[in-house]
C-alpha cells in the first residue's frame, strides 16, 4: 500500500503531523477495523479454549455422593 505523505515540520525540523488524502485515511482506518477485529476474536477464542480446558479437567475430578450432600 503505498500512500501519498506530506510532513509538516517544526522550525527545528522535527516532524509534528502527517498530511494524507483523505481517500488513503479512509483506508488506513479500514484495515485498521480490521486487524482489530481479527485481534478481538483470536483473544476470544484464546479466552473460550482455556475455558475448555479448565472445564474439561474439572469433568475429570469426580464428586462422591458423601461430598456432594456435605457441600448442602
Amino acid at each position: 500500500m503505498k500512500i501519498d505523505v506530506q510532513y509538516v515540520n517544526d522550525v527545528n525540523g522535527q516532524t509534528q503531523a502527517i498530511l494524507l488524502p483523505f481517500a488513503e485515511w479512509d483506508k488506513v482506518l479500514t484495515k485498521l477495523k480490521k486487524y482489530e477485529q481479527a485481534l478481538r476474536l483470536k483473544s476470544d477464542l484464546t479466552e473460550a479454549y482455556e475455558q475448555v480446558k479448565k472445564m474439561k479437567s474439572a469433568m475429570g475430578k469426580k464428586q462422591t455422593l458423601n461430598d456432594f450432600l456435605n457441600e448442602l
